[in-house]
């Protein structure tokens, strides 16, 4: 259980985990009207020279998601004994609790078992920039292949080339496919995959595949039958208004249209929707949160009418 070796964990929301399952976040879903799931937590690095990425695998995190919620952490060597914050406190997208919803924005895979009332979160790398994962489309699982083959385009033979590597017509399955051991497939040109690499969960790093880590595919793979529903959306603001009236806003940052995904200091737009105006110019809204948490970016919903709630950001 990944949550119980948190080091000096500390519990700092109120909406609990209810159990993890051997590989993906496993959360009850809400009461009907509630968005917001989860608890968000402390983790003490320890100082085992382990860059950022070996701690966000440990937490089952995307690098992005522990980024997002740490500014100015060293994804290369964390300080020891320093504090990060776990973001595992999550507003649900908005889009139907069935099958896979990918959340290409904030790099999470969510999988609503059908009969059953919880939702089990995973992190996922998507497309880089100019192979991008779609953003919104509603699909389907066609087929599932153990140990997948991986047939390079022309056009990924030509990139291999420019690097000076050259890719066999079909590489074959096995730990050096860049497709891992399991795949689903959910249409002719994408698949939900493993991989041959230790980082890029939480990064734009495929072909435009979704990524998932080896441990995390495989237990999707088994789980997951043919014919499910999947959904991609690309929301990287959520917000939600809880049954109490206490008001919500999650930001991630959108996704990079440069090349340089960590040393950008430009902030990309948002999407202003008709619901995030109207949320936002709600009379219990407090201006001054709303501002913070357009301009900070922290992946991690923020109470924006504190008065219902003692609260501090």
């Amino acid at each position: 259980m990944k949550i119980v070796r948190l080091a000096a964990a500390t519990l700092l929301g109120g909406f609990a985990l209810t159990t993890l399952s051997a590989q993906a976040l496993e959360y009850s879903l809400p009461s009907a009207g509630s968005r917001l799931i989860g608890e968000n937590q402390e983790y003490v690095v320890p100082n085992d020279g382990r860059a950022l990425e070996a701690i966000a695998a440990e937490v089952q995190l995307g690098l992005t998601n522990v980024m997002e919620a740490n500014p100015g952490v060293d994804p290369y060597l964390p300080k020891p004994g320093s504090t990060l914050v776990i973001p595992h406190q999550l507003i649900l997208p908005d889009a139907p609790h069935e099958g896979i919803v990918i959340n290409v924005a904030e790099m999470r895979l969510y999988y609503y078992p059908k009969g059953q009332k919880v939702v089990e979160v995973l992190p996922i790398g998507i497309g880089q920039l100019g192979k991008d994962t779609p953003e919104n489309w509603v699909t389907k699982i066609q087929s599932k292949r153990p140990n997948p083959t991986w047939t390079p385009t022309a056009k990924v033979h030509a990139e291999y080339a420019a690097r000076g590597e050259y890719l066999p017509a079909v590489v074959p399955a096995g730990k050096d496919n860049p497709m891992g051991l399991f795949a689903m497939y959910i249409g002719n040109l994408y698949a939900i995959h493993g991989t041959n690499a230790n980082f890029g969960i939480g990064l734009r790093v495929s072909h435009g595949c979704v990524r998932l880590r080896n441990d995390d595919i495989e237990y999707l793979f088994k789980k997951v039958p043919v014919g499910t529903r999947v959904q991609f959306v690309n929301q990287p603001v959520k917000s939600t208004v809880e049954p109490d009236g206490k008001r919500y806003l999650e930001v991630h940052e959108p996704l990079s249209r440069t090349e340089d995904e960590f040393n950008s200091t430009a902030s990309a737009p948002l999407p202003m929707t008709p619901a995030l105006t109207r949320f936002i110019a709600h009379k219990d809204t407090d201006s001054r949160i709303v501002k913070q948490v357009l301009e900070q970016r922290t992946g991690m919903p923020v109470l924006t009418n504190p008065g219902n709630q003692a609260s501090d950001i």
